[in-house]
């Protein structure tokens, strides 16, 4: 008598009993239940994981983060310190790495590479704050106009119409120029206040759109309040080209302080800046090339890894890119 496995035996037993015995066709049909089943955030993480940009450019954030976090961990040099006896002259010596002099010396005889690790923390401070700053009031400002509609619309939009009429970067200089001691928080404080408008007309379309879903028309009729209507089924459903949108917006405000930064504008000293160190190289572009390359290179790595995931969390919500 021919010897039978445990799994034979099991399927036999099945198909004995009435059960229906598994096939190809039946593993596809699950399949496709489980894709159909997840929400939209869920098929988004799906098709973000197998697109290469998408994990480059959170590779290089999860990074910029890290050292942002614990720039102790790269360097032990501090920035700040001087010592004319490695001026701009001393090149960079590309053998001792992760040392305080592997990018060389700035002009006051401060570690390039160490400037450049704690520059990191500054940068990102001001992108996300005034990113926060951004979707929290753009949000709210564009939801209120595109829910509630009639003359509160029509007031949100004028208003909204000039700070859009006010040129970005003019703007923040205006307002930085009225402070001497600039911290990292009103840098992103000037942003943020003078950046919400497309925050706010993207949610405003959104909202626009999503209020006349049946859910949302069902909600009302079963007597849902406003602040429900508004927080549980229409913000949820409103939110993804909002963080699109928030997403490439940040590395345009690291871009955005590091040109505050280079101008004179921006964060001041002894606060270590991207923008100040490329300044600084710009005068003596000349003589010492790498204290103008390196913190170029580092901004603009940071500000294209940010709109790299923008890009990819766009296509990602947007079905019709698909």
């Amino acid at each position: 008598m021919p010897d039978i496995t445990k799994e034979a035996a099991d399927e036999a037993a099945k198909h004995t009993l009435g059960e229906p015995v598994p096939t190809a066709d039946t593993a596809v049909v699950e399949k496709a239940a489980a894709d159909k089943s997840r929400s939209l955030w869920g098929d988004a993480w799906v098709d973000l994981r197998r697109r290469p940009m998408f994990i480059i450019s959170a590779l290089i954030i999860l990074l910029l983060i890290v050292m942002s976090a614990f720039p102790g961990l790269f360097t032990g040099t501090d920035p700040t310190a001087t010592d004319l006896q490695n001026h701009y002259l001393s090149k960079p010596k590309l053998g001792h790495v992760f040392q305080a002099d592997w990018l060389g010396y700035d002009q006051q005889g401060r570690s390039v590479y160490s400037r450049l690790i704690h520059g990191t923390r500054n940068s990102v401070l001001v992108g996300f704050g005034a990113t926060i700053i951004v979707t929290l009031l753009g949000s709210f400002v564009g939801m209120v106009a595109g829910y509630f509609g009639g003359w509160l619309d029509a007031i949100l939009s004028r208003v909204t119409d000039i700070f859009f009429g006010i040129p970005f970067l003019l703007g923040a200089m205006l307002v930085m120029n009225a402070f001497t001691d600039r911290k990292w928080w009103l840098v992103a404080a000037a942003l943020g206040i003078l950046g919400w408008t497309q925050i706010t007309r993207v949610m405003r379309g959104s909202v626009l759109t999503v209020k006349q879903s049946d859910y949302v028309q069902a909600a009302k009729a079963l007597g849902a309040n406003t602040s429900r209507i508004m927080l549980r089924h229409i913000l949820p459903n409103a939110m993804a080209p909002v963080i699109v949108v928030a997403t490439i917006a940040l590395g345009t405000y690291i871009g955005a302080e590091a040109t505050l930064s280079y101008l004179g504008l921006g964060l001041s000293a002894p606060a270590v800046s991207w923008g100040a160190d490329i300044s600084d190289g710009l005068a003596q572009i000349r003589v010492a090339q790498h204290v103008l390359l390196y913190p170029s290179i580092m901004l603009t790595l940071t500000v294209f890894a940010f709109i790299m995931l923008g890009e990819a969390v766009r296509n990602a919500l947007d079905p019709k890119l698909r």
